[in-house]
């Protein structure tokens, strides 16, 4: 035994002092180092006791770090399938796990996906002295990939059906006398000839997927696919992989499947709303036109296509540009034929042929009996300003049908206007920081529900038909979001 005594003693415990400190400092300089990691990391001493758990990891499995650090594994995570831990099995058997895919429930009894990488720390002699574990959450990921191959295996069921089913427009359904009109009219007459691209610029609700329709339908391409996916409806990381399809193994969870571009080879793309197209997107965007071929997100194939891409954009491309949310370069390539189709209010002359052909689009089905509109219902139709133009008079109409009594006619009392030049107020609908897809769906499924249910004044029936929705789902959705009636 060695004992030190005087100055020797004072300098053995000065040194001794220096080396805690140190060791504390390097303590608390590692600690900060991996809290400032994007995954999760979780030590565990070799004889079971949690030493390290940082602040992400936390967050994923819903537990304090004062509730894990100086516990034994095992009494910690009482909750989980211990034999299915990665770190438990470290624990046990000294066995290393590279990027192993987990599925387990955290502390607040929800599925989280994580990928882990565990590793088992020994000493010179074999000795287990920790197990470090890593843990990327890929949960949101997983999510999005299981949303992503339900769309794209509906792409094609959805595509058989509008064939079957559903409506195709042609030149012939468009409507309208204004010259402005009529000039969009010819230009897309025009562009139906060849297979340039075309920008269609006009305000909601003006019928630019009509002029697309039309455009398709009446050119070369008419026998071939026709598809439209409106950019605003899916959050950038879906939208990729849905445009462009995933390659296998290109990322967790992703299959071999076709985007739109490849089952729409040959046809018509329309890419509705174009200006919410995240900006990186837009570059890829851009090169599959300059290119003509597609890479699938995850994939090193390139795959040739042969697609007539249309565009829309509910805002003045100039302004677009101006703000940063189109890309100059990739207007100039979508322009080469550009449609401004005018706003309701710019084309008053066109509500009452408007109005006739929604009359005789919709009395029949509703059981009325209706051969047209009185002169002082269309002089008060066309002093409105329609900020949803021809969609919102279709729904005027709708909703003055549905309150007819038998045969008593259509008369002004009948019609729900706001006073002439009031905009009807409109809530935003971009994705919010942080919001998951259905939480965007169910917050515009309510703000749509309780402005339709307003203008119903409360009555469920009415507004039910007017969202085209049976009466009993109405009611169940007026509970959901605690709408009272």
């Amino acid at each position: 035994m060695i004992t030190f005594t005087g100055s020797r003693k004072r300098e053995a415990q000065r040194v001794l002092g220096d080396i805690i400190v140190r060791e504390n400092e390097y303590k608390e300089i590692l600690s900060a180092l991996l809290g400032l990691l994007n995954e999760g990391v979780h030590i565990v001493a070799g004889q079971g006791t949690s030493i390290f758990y940082n602040s992400v990891m936390a967050r994923m499995e819903q537990m304090e770090p004062a509730d894990v650090v100086g516990r034994r594994f095992e009494d910690a995570f009482s909750h989980m399938d211990l034999e299915s831990s990665t770190i438990y099995r470290a624990l046990q058997a000294g066995a290393s796990t590279i990027n192993q895919p987990q599925r387990y429930i955290n502390a607040s009894g929800k599925y989280i996906h994580t990928i882990n990488t565990t590793i088992p720390v020994k000493d010179a002699d074999g000795k287990l002295l920790a197990v470090i574990e890593v843990a990327n959450d890929v949960t949101q990921l997983s999510e999005l990939c299981d949303r992503l191959a339900h769309l794209q295996s509906q792409v094609g069921t959805q595509e058989t059906s509008k064939k079957q089913k559903l409506k195709r427009y042609h030149f012939s359904d468009l409507i309208g006398r204004d010259p402005k009109f009529q000039k969009s009219m010819e230009r897309a007459k025009r562009a139906a000839q060849n297979d340039m691209p075309v920008l269609i610029y006009g305000e909601t609700g003006t019928g630019k997927e009509l002029f697309a329709q039309s455009i398709h339908y009446g050119g070369t391409r008419s026998g071939k696919p026709f598809i439209a996916q409106n950019c605003a409806a899916l959050p950038s990381n879906l939208l990729e992989g849905l445009l462009f399809g995933t390659a296998k193994g290109g990322f967790t969870g992703a299959v071999d499947r076709a985007g739109l571009f490849e089952l729409a080879n040959h046809g018509t793309l329309l890419l509705d709303e174009l200006n919410s197209m995240p900006y990186e997107l837009q570059s890829k965007l851009l090169r599959v036109l300059q290119e003509s071929y597609i890479r699938r997100v995850g994939g090193s194939e390139d795959i040739p296509v042969d697609v007539r891409v249309i565009t829309t954009v509910n805002e003045d491309p100039v302004d677009l540009i101006r703000q940063g949310k189109l890309r100059q370069d990739l207007y100039y390539r979508l322009s080469v034929v550009t449609l401004n189709i005018p706003p309701l209010r710019e084309r008053r002359g066109d509500i009452p042929y408007l109005a006739q052909a929604l009359i005789e689009k919709h009395h029949a089905k509703m059981g009325k009996r209706l051969s047209e509109l009185p002169r002082d219902v269309l002089r008060q139709l066309m002093e409105y300003d329609y900020p949803g133009n021809v969609r919102e008079l279709e729904n005027i109409l709708i909703q003055a049908m549905f309150m007819m009594d038998g045969d008593s006619g259509f008369t002004t009392e009948l019609l729900d206007l706001p006073a002439p030049g009031k905009a009807v107020d409109r809530r935003g609908t971009d994705f919010q920081a942080g919001e998951s897809l259905q939480d965007y769906i169910e917050r515009i499924e309510e703000e749509t529900i309780r402005t339709m249910f307003d203008r119903c004044r409360g009555n469920v029936s009415q507004c039910a038909t007017c969202l085209h929705m049976k009466r009993q789902t109405l009611q169940h959705k007026l509970k959901k979001y605690g709408i009272l009636y």
